[in-house]
Order: structure tokens, then sequence, then C-alpha cells
């Protein structure tokens, strides 16, 4: 569980609206990759004014802070993973629940035998969990 909200907005040089709080409570501390609608739908049940402008400026503020990473993991479906060490992700095709796999599980080679400069990469794997 998230010990204290507040403080983690704070200390990511974010100040802690009562909105900002109620997104990180959920988004920060879920082992979902929930998409802006799915955290809007959760945050309305503890803030029912808040809007989806609130709750997509939100998101992108903990994205510019380093609290989230956005995902693109199907085409015109953007995620927000609260989990910003390196890792990579597994959809299942059955259900799109997407699951984290650790970094070292998988062994990608010959990067620096590409003709330029990879930054950073993932690998998202796709099938059926068993």
């Amino acid at each position: 569980m998230l010990a204290d909200p507040i403080q983690t907005l704070r200390d990511h040089g974010i100040q802690p609206s009562a909105q900002r709080v109620e997104v990180a409570r959920y988004v920060l501390d879920t082992d979902e990759h929930p998409s802006a609608d799915r955290v809007w739908e959760v945050v309305r049940e503890r803030q029912p004014t808040i809007s989806r402008a609130t709750i997509y400026n939100t998101l992108n503020l903990f994205v510019e802070h380093g609290l989230l990473r956005t995902l693109l993991l199907s085409e015109g479906h953007v995620v927000f993973d609260p989990k910003t060490n390196r890792h990579h992700h597994f959809v299942d095709e059955a259900t799109g629940r997407i699951v984290d796999v650790p970094w070292d599980a998988l062994d990608v080679g010959r990067i620096d035998e590409l003709p330029f400069e990879v930054a950073d990469y993932q690998v998202v794997l796709r099938g059926r969990l068993s």
C-alpha cells in the first residue's frame, strides 16, 4: 500500500490537491495497468465531481514527474504503469490483462549491433495466460 500519497507527490515536486491525492491513491498503488477511463471510474467513487479532464491532466503530470509511465501496448489504447523500473510486459489476448515480466527474465541480445543508438526498449509478449 502506498505509504503517504501526499508526501510522495511532494517528493516529486507536485502540489497535492485533493483530486491528485485520490488519483495517486489508486494509480500508484495498483497492480493493474489502468487506462485514463479506468482511473476516472475508480476515483469518481471517492470524488464524484472529478472530471475526465482533471484525470487526464493529473495522469500526464504524474508521467512528467516520473511517477508513471505511459504504455501503448495495443493500437490506440494507452495505459499507465506505476512501476517505473525496467521491465517487460505480457498481454493476455483473451482478456487484455497486462502482466509485468521481470527485466532479467528475457535475454535480448545484439542491440549494440544495430545501426542506430538505442536509448531504451521493452519487449511486449502476447498470448494466453495458462
